[in-house]
């Protein structure tokens, strides 16, 4: 019977450790993630797929504050010229519109689960200029990440779903 206590009791306290040293948000998130989609939703409540329904990318959280990300279509197109300084209207149209990067830096707010994204720049230049920009934490896990983007310039409303990126 006293063997029984001391290990319920012990499994308490272990349990209460194991809790004590949940990680923080800011903690968890860091690390590199592989994009698994992005969805859209317009005020209208239209939805998309802004990079179809298997997009590239990854998103990367350092333990300083800094991060970067790149999001693509599964296919952009090559440069007939093999020069990209010498793309084509309709070629620089196509990949301009199937893919984004940017960089800056980012705080998550512990209670709220809101991230505040400060972009350093962007290949889409009118985005890098609104600071502050939220994305609200829906899902963080060991190895699932989703956050919501609530208003974009455009006015819509994008979903993204990463996983942690394995190991080399």
């Amino acid at each position: 019977m006293k063997r029984l206590f001391v290990t319920i009791a012990l499994g308490f306290i272990l349990s209460g450790t194991a809790f004590g040293q949940e990680k923080s948000a800011k903690d968890a998130i860091v690390g590199a993630w592989s994009l698994v989609s992005v969805t859209s939703e317009m005020d209208d409540g239209k939805k998309g797929e802004p990079f179809g329904p298997s997009p590239k990318g990854i998103i990367i959280f350092s333990n300083d504050g800094h991060f970067s990300l790149f999001q693509s279509s599964a296919e952009i197109p090559k440069i007939a010229a093999n020069d990209r300084a010498k793309a084509t209207p309709e070629e620089a149209l196509s990949i301009v519109a199937s893919s984004i990067a940017y960089y800056g830096t980012y705080s998550i707010d512990e209670q709220t689960k809101v991230m505040v994204v400060n972009l350093a720049a962007s290949t889409y230049a009118n985005v890098a200029a609104i600071p502050n920009q939220k994305r609200t934490i829906t899902l963080l896990s060991s190895d699932e990440l989703k956050f919501d983007n609530p208003r974009t310039p455009n006015g819509m409303t994008l979903r993204t779903a990463w996983k942690r990126a394995a190991a080399p």
